[in-house]
C-alpha cells in the first residue's frame, strides 16, 4: 500500500474514532491508535492522536470551566503522571520491541473492552441500606488509585489510557457536565506533558516538521468535521447501540495489531 492510500486510511480512522468518542464519551484514541500504529507507525500516530486530543479537549474546557472540579484535575494529574513516568522510561528506555509493545497495547485494548462490556451492560450498582457501612470502602478506594497508576502508564506508553481513567471518573464524579470538563482538563495537561516529551526526545526535526504539520492540520480538519457529526447522530440514535459498536471495534482494531505485529500484513 503507498503512502497516499495509508494516510488516507489514518484520516479514516480519526474521523470514525471521533465520531464515536463524541458519541459515547470514552474510547477515541483507544480505538484510533492500534490502527494509527499499523498505518502510519507508532510514532507518528502517538504525536498526531496526542495533539488531536488536546485539540478536542479544549473546546470543552472553554464552555464548561465552571464545573471543573479542580481538586479531582491534581489529584489525578500527579497520580496519572507517577504512571506515565513509568510509561515514558518503557518506551525509551526499556529495550522492548515494538513488536512486544503492540502485543501490550493490544491486550489493554482488549481488557478495555472486556471491562467496558461488563460496566455498561450487565453491572448493577448495589445500594446500600441507610445507615449502613462499606465495609470493602478502604479496598475498593485503595484499588480506584491502583487503577490511576496503571491508566498512566498506558497513557505514557501509547495515550490512551481513558477508558481506565473513566472507571475512576465514574466513581468520583457524579454531575455530567463535572464529569467531562474535568476529564478534559486533564487530558490537556497529561496530553500537553506527553508533547513536551515528545519535543524533548526529538520527535520535529528539520527533515519531518513539514510533513507532521501537515498531518496534523488535515487531522484537526477532520477532528471538527467528527465532532459535528457526532452530535448529529448522539441526538437521534441510541447510544448503548453505538457503544456496543465501539467495544466491535476495539477488538477487532486489537486482533489488527496483533496480525500486524506476527507479520501477517
Amino acid at each position: 500500500m503507498n503512502n497516499t492510500a495509508r494516510y488516507a486510511l489514518f484520516f479514516i480512522v480519526v474521523l470514525l474514532s471521533n465520531i464515536m468518542q463524541t458519541i459515547t464519551g470514552f474510547a477515541g484514541t483507544v480505538l484510533a491508535m492500534p490502527f494509527s500504529i499499523i498505518l502510519i507507525g507508532g510514532d507518528e500516530a502517538r504525536l498526531i492522536l496526542n495533539i488531536l486530543g488536546i485539540a478536542a479537549s479544549i473546546g470543552v474546557v472553554i464552555l464548561n470551566h465552571k464545573s471543573i472540579n479542580w481538586k479531582e484535575v491534581l489529584k489525578i494529574c500527579l497520580v496519572m503522571g507517577a504512571g506515565m513516568a513509568i510509561g515514558f522510561i518503557i518506551i525509551h528506555f526499556a529495550n522492548v520491541s515494538k513488536q512486544i509493545l503492540y502485543f501490550i497495547l493490544a491486550g489493554f485494548v482488549i481488557l478495555f473492552t472486556i471491562i467496558g462490556i461488563y460496566t455498561t451492560f450487565f453491572k448493577k450498582e448495589k445500594e446500600l441500606a441507610e445507615g449502613e457501612v462499606d465495609k470493602y470502602a478502604t479496598i475498593k478506594e485503595i484499588a480506584l488509585y491502583a487503577i490511576l497508576v496503571v491508566a498512566g502508564i498506558v497513557h505514557g506508553m501509547f495515550v490512551c489510557g481513558g477508558p481506565l481513567l473513566i472507571i475512576y471518573a465514574t466513581k468520583k464524579l457524579k454531575d455530567r457536565d463535572e464529569f467531562r470538563s474535568t476529564l478534559s482538563m486533564v487530558w490537556i495537561v497529561l496530553n500537553l506533558v506527553n508533547l513536551v516529551r515528545d519535543i524533548i526526545a526529538g520527535a520535529f526535526t528539520a527533515d519531518n516538521v513539514g510533513h507532521l504539520m501537515t498531518v496534523l492540520a488535515i487531522s484537526l480538519a477532520v477532528l471538527v468535521v467528527a465532532i459535528f457529526t457526532g452530535n448529529l447522530i448522539a441526538k437521534k440514535l441510541n447510544k448503548k447501540a453505538f457503544m456496543l459498536i465501539t467495544y466491535i471495534l476495539m477488538v477487532i482494531s486489537a486482533v489488527s495489531l496483533i496480525l500486524n505485529a506476527c507479520g501477517v500484513f
